[in-house]
C-alpha cells in the first residue's frame, strides 16, 4: 500500500507562549451543568438523545487510580451536537449498553484513548471508530500533547487543573469536579476538528487513521508477567530468596487489596514490604519494629505480612524468581557493544537516520515506528535481510502501512551497512 509522505512544509509551529494571547479561563459548562445520569430511566432518555444528535461523539472516563483496586470507570462523560453533555454514574448503571446501541457506529472523539477504553469496554461502551487528540496532536508536531496544552494552544482556552487525580470513587460527586468533567469533554470535538485540519494540511490524515485503527486492533492490555517486579525498590534487593520473600509479600498484599477494593499501595507501601525483606525479622515482634508496621492497621496485619515472608522464605530453591525475568528480546543496549558490535552499529545507523525522518515531519521518533520493534530487528535482522523480509518484520511487529513506507529503505540500509 502507497501511502504519500507528508507535506512537511505544511508543518505548523505553535506560537511561542510568551507572544500567544492570554488564553480564555472555561469556567462553567457552556449549557449548564447537567444532573448526573444515575437511574436506568435517565439513562434511556440521554440515550436517546445522543441518537438523535449529530457528528461525532466525545467521550471520556474518570477513575479512583490510587485509591481503588484495579481501574474501573466512575465517571462516564459525553457530549454531542445536539445531545449535550452526558455525565453518568457507571456505579449504578454498570451496564451502558442502550448507550453503545446510540452511538457505535459513530465516531468517538477520546484524548489518549488508550486510558479509557479498557474501562469503557468493562461497562459495555466498544467504540468501532476513533478519533484520538493525544496521538493526532503528537502526528501534528504539537510540542505539548497533554489535553490541557492543545487546547489552549488550538483553541485559545485554559481548562481547570487538580481533580484528574481524585478519588472518583467518592459519592456524592463534588459540583466542582463534576464541571471539571463536563468542561473537558465540552472541547473535544472542536479540538479533533481542529487538528484534522492541521493534519489534512500536512498530509498526514491517512497516518492518523491507520494510527486510530490499530488502537482499535489492538484490543485490551495483556496482563503483565510477574507484576510483582515494579514495586518500587525492588532493584536492591540482590538475593534470589529476597525476591522470593518480596513476591509473597506483594501476592498477600494484591488479595487483600482486591478483596477490600483499596488500591495496593494504600494497604501496605511498596517502601514498606521492600524495607520487611531487607531487615528479614525473625517472628513478628521484630516485624512490628519496622516503620509502617507499628501503625494501628498495620498490626493488626502483622500475622498476614509475617505469614507472607515465612511463605517466600520457604520457597524452595529450584522455585525462586531470577534476577531478571525471563524475556524473547534483544539484551539491554548499553551491553550490545561488547556482545555483538555489529547489532550496535546496525542500531547506532538505525537511530540516526530515524532521528532525521522525525525532524522532517515533525514527529517523535517513537511515533514514526516503535523503538522496540526496531531493536529486535538490528539485534537479529531477518535472513536474507532485504527490503521484503525486513518489511515484513516490521508488519509482523504492528508497524502501519505509513511507517513502512518512511522507515523501510532506511532500516534496510543499517542493516546492509554492516
Amino acid at each position: 500500500m502507497d501511502v504519500p509522505a507528508a507535506d512537511t512544509a505544511a508543518v505548523e509551529t505553535p506560537a511561542p507562549e510568551d507572544t500567544a494571547p492570554p488564553a480564555t479561563p472555561l469556567l462553567a459548562p457552556r449549557d449548564g451543568l447537567p444532573p448526573v445520569v444515575e437511574t436506568s430511566t435517565q439513562l434511556v432518555d440521554y440515550a436517546a438523545a445522543l441518537r438523535a444528535g449529530t457528528g461525532p461523539v466525545a467521550v471520556d472516563a474518570e477513575r479512583a487510580s490510587g485509591y481503588r483496586y484495579g481501574q474501573r470507570a466512575y465517571l462516564v462523560q459525553l457530549r454531542r451536537n445536539g445531545s449535550g453533555t452526558g455525565l453518568i454514574d457507571p456505579v449504578p448503571l454498570p451496564d451502558l449498553s442502550v448507550i453503545q446501541d446510540a452511538i457505535g457506529d459513530e465516531e468517538w472523539v477520546l484524548h489518549a484513548a488508550n486510558q479509557d477504553l479498557p474501562c469503557l469496554a468493562e461497562i459495555g461502551l466498544v467504540p468501532r471508530r476513533i478519533f484520538d487528540t493525544e496521538l493526532a496532536a503528537r502526528l501534528a508536531g504539537l510540542p505539548r500533547v497533554g489535553l490541557g496544552a492543545v487546547v489552549e494552544s488550538l483553541l485559545g482556552y485554559s481548562l481547570q487543573k487538580g481533580h484528574s487525580a481524585a478519588d472518583w470513587s467518592t459519592r456524592p460527586l463534588p459540583e466542582e469536579w463534576l464541571v471539571y468533567a463536563a468542561l473537558d469533554v465540552e472541547v473535544l470535538v472542536d479540538l479533533r476538528d481542529a487538528l484534522a485540519a492541521i493534519l489534512d494540511r500536512q498530509g498526514k490524515t491517512e497516518w492518523a487513521r491507520q494510527e486510530f485503527e490499530a488502537i482499535l486492533a489492538a484490543g485490551p492490555p495483556p496482563a503483565k508477567v510477574d507484576p510483582w517486579r515494579r514495586t518500587s525498590g525492588v532493584h536492591g534487593l540482590r538475593s534470589r530468596r529476597q525476591l522470593g520473600m518480596l513476591r509473597s509479600l506483594w501476592q498477600a498484599r494484591d488479595d487483600m487489596a482486591r478483596r477490600r477494593d483499596v488500591a495496593p499501595g494504600r494497604v501496605l507501601p511498596d517502601s514498606a514490604m521492600v524495607s520487611a525483606v531487607h531487615a528479614d525479622p525473625t517472628d513478628e515482634a521484630a516485624l512490628l519494629e519496622l516503620p509502617v508496621f507499628r501503625g494501628r492497621a498495620n498490626r493488626k496485619l502483622v500475622s498476614t505480612w509475617f505469614g507472607a515472608l515465612t511463605r517466600g522464605r520457604a520457597v524452595p530453591e529450584a522455585d525462586l524468581p531470577l534476577h531478571s525475568k525471563p524475556g524473547d528480546g534483544p539484551p539491554p543496549v548499553n551491553r550490545w557493544a561488547d556482545r555483538d558490535p555489529a547489532a550496535a552499529a546496525r542500531l547506532q545507523a538505525a537511530r540516526a537516520a530515524l532521528a532525521e525522518v522525525s525532524e522532517k515531519h515533525s514527529v517523535p521518533v517513537e511515533n514514526i515506528v516503535s523503538p522496540d520493534l526496531v531493536r529486535r530487528i538490528m539485534w537479529s535482522p531477518p535472513a536474507p535481510a532485504d527490503a521484503a523480509t525486513i518489511g515484513a518484520a516490521l508488519r509482523a511487529g504492528g508497524a502501519r502501512e505509513w511507517q513502512i513506507e518512511l522507515t523501510l529503505d532506511l532500516l534496510t540500509e543499517a542493516v546492509a551497512g554492516t
